[in-house]
């Protein structure tokens, strides 16, 4: 006899919707997800779809009625609960769109709980769209099965973020000219911490005085390379997801 198959497919199409899900619960997708599930992914009456609500975790849905700008599905069974992700955020000065793009990707792949953009003086853009930078992580998030978005906040000064910094969060600050190996400084660190990564220009002399002036900051050095942001942010969230992140504890593959 064949074997069954296996339910919910490992093909079936994610999404993350702003509705809180329940076992039963109808649904009627449209806008871009019903683009997305009718005319790219193709799915018909009776295919499984999996859905997350950043509240509740993760669901497997079946597909009903599908019309050329609205695809109704119903709710069957949570698959998952809303993972839990690792204290840290991401503290990521402002690049040209493009390369904040990829930070924005990379950093929601890595496992970030939240990102707070930065302007500093250096900066070459100082705005940023909100919904193209939330469709960014949420598409991030579906692609590598996240059940939780990280938080998204708006681009504040570097001297607002300073001012207001919480007084039980480290604050790693990837610095040029020099600090303790970010492993290191990872590893030997409890509790909730960030990491705060500079402009394609760097820090000025002024902007790095303020932050070491800060006493939950933490210099730390990212090796003997001048690294561009977006490839700073990638190295920092990697080393300290294996040194103190999730990645400790990590025992098989989701490939």
């Amino acid at each position: 006899m064949p074997a069954t198959p296996a339910w919910p497919p490992k093909s079936a199409p994610r999404l993350f919707v702003e509705d809180e899900l329940g076992e039963g619960l109808p649904l009627a997708l449209d806008g871009n997800r019903a683009h997305y599930l009718g005319k790219v992914m193709r799915v018909s009456p009776g295919d499984t779809v999996i859905l997350c609500d950043d509240m509740t975790g993760e669901w497997a849905a079946r597909v009903g009625q599908v019309e050329k700008r609205r695809v109704d599905v119903t709710v069957v069974e949570r698959l998952r609960p809303r993972e839990a992700v690792p204290d840290l955020w991401l503290c990521p000065a402002l690049l040209k769109k493009d390369r904040f793009d990829l930070a924005l990707e990379k950093a929601t792949e890595l496992g970030v709980a939240a990102i707070y953009p930065v302007i500093t003086r250096r900066c070459v853009a100082d705005k940023l769209n909100p919904e193209r930078a939330k469709t960014i992580v949420t598409e991030a998030a579906e692609q590598c099965a996240r059940t939780a978005l990280p938080a998204l906040s708006d681009p504040q000064k570097l001297d607002a973020l300073l001012a207001d910094w919480p007084d039980d969060r480290a604050l790693f600050f990837a610095d040029e000219e020099g600090g303790r190996a970010a492993g290191a400084a990872f590893a030997a660190h409890e509790g909730p911490a960030a990491i705060l990564i500079g402009p394609e220009g760097g820090f000025d002399d002024a902007e790095r005085q303020a932050i070491r002036a800060l006493p939950q900051a933490v210099p730390i050095s990212l090796g003997l390379r001048i690294l561009r942001g977006e490839t700073a942010t990638i190295a920092a969230l990697s080393v300290w997801m294996a040194q103190a992140g999730d990645w400790k504890s990590v025992s098989g593959s989701k490939e």
